[in-house]
């Protein structure tokens, strides 16, 4: 079945934030015959939306989409204005029904509104989180993830933040392998881990050949299948581990441990989703050395086996989501 994804736009929004849902919910991608979503944009009050750009948007879907939605996603708010009580009753309902709600960026206020996150966490850009966390004390605002996932209640930082939390509800419906198509067909990094910081300051390169830290990205990726320590690696691009894991961390927000281990679960996945190889073959291809190490780096990060990924994400099966 259709899996239908509600977007919610208001008067005054940016149509860039209103399009990164709809950019990654109907790409297209190999392997299934038809988009598995699909997306509606509906408003309070259906008709002309004037947007930030100096332009309206022909809305006609009303706020009744969301008695129907699988998904609902806002995808920004204007934070001086008070969310209508028809739209906050909506939201509730819908995520009382079943349906996941999604708030990107400023979104996080109608979220929080409707109080689908007290008592939890809920991310949003970080200029906003103070304001936030003051209008609603008894959610827990976090101002420096990328974003955060409770299952039913999704919500991220801003603008490419909002890329990066839409394919992660991709990669979480369909599997790395279309999250990955998906991501190289709008020139996206395929996979940012959600608790990776919102402000990286990004160094100039030492010298005119190159970034290191680049170099030693694609040095580790050729060799995923090998063991990979520090030190090996750090000398590959001629740095000594504390001058690289400083300048990788600056670079990427994460350690160079961390997104060796992103990496590896990455390619696990493409392959258990993509071959019929043993779960101890798919283990040594992506560098984890054993079954039993993969499958507990599974449980910890995607709370599941290799075993029901596979099950879940079969490559050449028609693909579908709930």
């Amino acid at each position: 079945m259709t899996h239908i994804v509600a977007v919610v736009a208001f008067e005054g929004i940016s149509p860039f934030h209103l399009a990164v849902p709809s950019a990654v919910f109907t790409a297209r991608y190999a392997g299934t015959p038809r988009r598995p979503y699909e997306v509606l944009v509906c408003a309070t009050a259906p008709g002309p939306v004037p947007t930030s750009a100096g332009y309206d948007l022909a809305v006609t879907h009303g706020l009744d989409v969301l008695s129907r939605a699988d998904t609902v996603v806002l995808p920004s708010w204007d934070v001086d204005r008070e969310p209508p009580a028809q739209l906050v009753d909506a939201v509730r309902a819908a995520h009382a029904r079943g349906a996941r709600v999604v708030g990107l960026c400023l979104g996080a206020f109608l979220v929080a509104a409707a109080g689908l996150v007290d008592g939890r966490e809920v991310a949003t850009h970080w200029h906003a989180a103070d304001e936030l966390a003051r209008r609603y004390p008894a959610a827990r605002v976090r101002a420096d993830v990328l974003w955060s996932d409770h299952g039913d209640v999704i919500t991220s930082a801003g603008v490419a933040a909002a890329l990066d939390c839409c394919l992660h509800v991709l990669r979480s419906d369909l599997g790395a392998r279309v999250a990955t198509e998906v991501a190289r067909s709008l020139v996206l990094a395929p996979h940012r881990d959600g608790s990776q910081a919102q402000f990286i300051p990004v160094p100039v390169a030492p010298n005119a050949g190159g970034d290191p830290v680049e170099a030693a990205m694609a040095w580790a990726q050729t060799r995923l299948d090998a063991p990979v320590d520090l030190d090996t690696w750090a000398g590959a691009v001629h740095l000594s581990r504390r001058t690289f894991t400083r300048q990788f961390r600056a670079r990427t927000g994460t350690s160079p441990t961390r997104w060796l281990l992103h990496q590896r679960l990455t390619r696990a996945r493409v392959l258990l989703e993509t071959t019929d190889e043993p779960v101890e073959t798919v283990a040594r291809r992506a560098g984890f050395g054993s079954a039993v190490a993969m499958r507990q780096h599974f449980a910890d990060r995607f709370r599941t086996s290799p075993h029901q990924h596979r099950a879940t994400f079969r490559a050449g099966d028609d693909v579908a989501v709930d």
